[in-house]
């Protein structure tokens, strides 16, 4: 019946049908109408504000160090989160050049790009190498941390020979001495900050930054290859607020003060550890960053952003050094604080 049905209608089953013919006509149909659209003279006259705006995100990251602080460390604020200006913006304004079918935002669109590579796009390959004589490792363990044990363990795993940790109360503190024992048998405490070794720790002693309490401690590590000045720091918070903007006058205070006290350092080999709520971008760690090197910057793996730990956005966690010379630099899985864990292997 099939077949006779078939040739009564003159019907190949093996034939394309009326329905491929007229999806085939339909694609190429919109195909020329795409192609269309970007001919003549108006792809270059379409989309000029989506121009504008790329060149103005071109100007905005070429020249971020020209923005103020005078009014809510606007200046600041934007250093902090800078890759991502660009990270969020610039495909936002690519949807737009393509939607307007705009040739000149897309020539313009060039401009953002190549600033953004330039200040970033040495993070997105690894420089990560292998060895080292010391590995270090610096975390925020949350003052609300509800398992510090956990986290003890968590960073004692990693097989570091010296950590440091951050945001220390007086009611946990026992428990990370108790987890970390075994593995560090070296460790000194000042204030809310400590330091872990795996090798002995002398001329322990707090460094003031200007905070009324102590956040920020100086120590000896006598590692195998030599001794090391070893800084741990925890510099004030920064707040985001609607009407004072990005208050962080008390931690570029304390940044000045700890860069001081680096300044004055006699040993050659210097690492400092901590949260130091502000990324290397920020100006207003200059007093640091001026002196030291970042770890992750000289031999990271991508950006290594540090907070928040459910979704990191910036690194706000350091390790820099001076002296020394950073083979790798990685952050680890969450803990159970608001902040990854950040490590760093070095040659000294």
């Amino acid at each position: 019946m099939a077949q006779a049905y078939a040739e009564e209608t003159g019907h190949d089953r093996d034939e394309p049908g009326p329905v491929r013919s007229r999806v085939r006509r339909l694609i190429d149909s919109r195909g020329r109408r795409l192609i269309n659209g970007w001919r003549g003279r108006d792809v270059w006259r379409r989309g000029l504000v989506v121009a504008a705006c790329a060149v103005l995100l071109a100007l905005l990251m070429i020249l971020h160090a020209q923005v103020p602080n005078d009014v809510g460390n606007l200046g600041s604020l934007l250093e902090t989160f800078l890759p991502w200006i660009g990270m969020v913006t610039i495909p936002v304004l690519l949807a737009c050049a393509l939607f307007r079918r705009s040739a000149s935002a897309l020539v313009a669109l060039l401009l953002p790009v190549i600033v953004w590579l330039n200040l970033f796009g040495g993070l997105l390959t690894s420089k990560s190498g292998s060895g080292g004589d010391l590995t270090v490792i610096t975390h925020n363990v949350n003052a609300d941390n509800s398992n510090p044990a956990g986290t003890a363990r968590d960073v004692a795993a990693s097989g570091a020979h010296v950590v440091a940790l951050e945001e220390l109360t007086a009611d946990a503190l026992p428990a990370y001495e108790r987890a970390l024992k075994s593995a560090y048998p070296y460790h000194t405490v000042k204030g809310t900050v400590g330091l872990w070794s795996a090798y002995p720790i002398k001329d322990a002693r707090a460094v003031d930054i200007k905070m009324g309490w102590t956040r920020a401690l100086r120590a000896t590590v006598a590692a195998p290859k030599g001794e090391v000045a070893v800084y741990v720091a925890h510099l004030p918070s920064v707040r985001v607020k609607f009407n004072a903007g990005f208050t962080a006058g008390q931690r570029d205070d304390s940044a000045e003060a700890l860069g001081k006290a680096i300044s004055h350092e006699r040993l050659a080999n210097v690492i400092l550890l901590g949260d130091l709520n502000g990324t290397m971008n920020d100006r207003a760690l200059a007093p640091v960053t001026s002196q030291l090197r970042s770890a992750q910057g000289a031999a990271g793996d991508g950006f290594g952003f540090s907070w928040p730990a459910s979704f990191p956005m910036a690194r706000i966690d350091q390790i820099m050094v001076r002296g020394v010379e950073p083979v790798s630099a990685w952050t680890l899985p969450e803990t159970g604080s608001d902040h990854l864990p950040v490590a760093a292997s070095v040659n000294l």
